[in-house]
């Protein structure tokens, strides 16, 4: 077996208490997607956004309380860029029309008089409808994605495999979306994005831990079917390693340094990436395993010359 910076660690005696760990967290996840749902933002549920701009930077907590006793109880105020810019996001009214929703709320900014004169930068607004249109969309994207990965990935390997991938991908996906639902996290379409995202990370990683067991079982021929599984994680642990800790590294850096409005998307991709890798590793594989996978299901057809020399 090749030797790797974990030399022959035996990852796939983890495997049970990995799948016992990945159910309860499925579990959690579901049952609090079910019961709570997710937090969505308005970009699916429409709304407004006011972005406006402060002489200096301003605390968001007064702003708060300022808009709260104004009748805006369900405002999402946050500093946008800077601390000098803040985005407030508010929940449709069907008694009040857009314009005057903004023109209230700009009133209110003005008469609290923090931090100078008030710039309104951008006023926007969604619709009820845009909203549940997009909710629509983004999960059938979600699904479409799903479906051309199984067809790919059992066309270049094995359908076990195919399986063993998409069961790694929708513990990715429905982890990630039951941490947001837990914590009632804003879900926005930044954070569908990285959803996305994540389904794209987690197939790469899946698709060079199966790669390198395709080539193992061609090439070992006196170890069982975990062995040689066992042998291939070893193989690539170290890029996958490499990849995951590079890439957190960026996205650690967005998360504290890239500002309020990005925390959502970077946080999801944080998320994902950590589980990603892990499913790479156990949930993959280990759905392989127990769907059957052996050496016989990869062997390349013996060619008929070299069958008739055989003696």
């Amino acid at each position: 077996m090749a030797k790797t910076m974990f030399g022959n660690f035996d990852f796939m005696a983890l495997r049970k208490p990995a799948m016992i760990l990945s159910c309860l967290l499925l579990l959690v996840s579901v049952g609090s997607l079910i019961t709570l749902k997710l937090n969505l933002g308005i970009d699916f549920t429409g709304g407004s956004i006011i972005e406006v701009g402060y002489e200096q930077p301003v605390e968001l907590q007064p702003v708060r309380e300022a808009l709260e006793r104004a009748g805006f109880a369900d405002a999402i105020v946050q500093h946008f860029g800077s601390a000098n810019e803040v985005l407030i996001r508010l929940v449709p009214d069907p008694e009040k029309e857009k314009a005057e929703l903004s023109s209230q709320v700009i009133r209110v900014l003005q008469d609290l008089g923090e931090s100078g004169g008030v710039d309104v930068r951008r006023v926007d607004f969604v619709g009820p409808q845009v909203g549940e249109e997009l909710t629509e969309d983004g999960g059938l994207a979600v699904l479409y994605a799903l479906i051309a990965i199984l067809i790919y990935v059992a066309f270049r390997f094995e359908y076990r495999f195919s399986l063993g991938a998409i069961a790694a991908l929708v513990h990715d996906v429905v982890i990630t979306l039951g941490i947001f639902s837990v914590f009632q996290l804003d879900f926005d379409l930044s954070v569908l994005a990285a959803v996305m995202a994540v389904i794209g990370y987690s197939l790469n990683d899946t698709i060079v831990v199966f790669d390198r067991i395709r080539e193992n079982f061609r090439k070992i021929r006196k170890h069982s079917t975990i062995e040689i599984v066992n042998t291939s994680v070893n193989q690539t642990i170290s890029r996958t390693l490499i990849t995951s800790l590079t890439t957190l590294l960026v996205l650690l850096s967005l998360f504290f340094l890239g500002g309020e409005v990005i925390h959502a998307f970077a946080l999801a991709l944080i998320i994902g990436v950590v589980v990603g890798t892990y499913s790479s590793i156990y949930v993959a594989t280990t759905s392989a395993l127990l769907l059957g996978i052996s050496r016989v299901d990869l062997l390349l057809p013996a060619k008929e010359d070299e069958e008739t020399a055989r003696p």
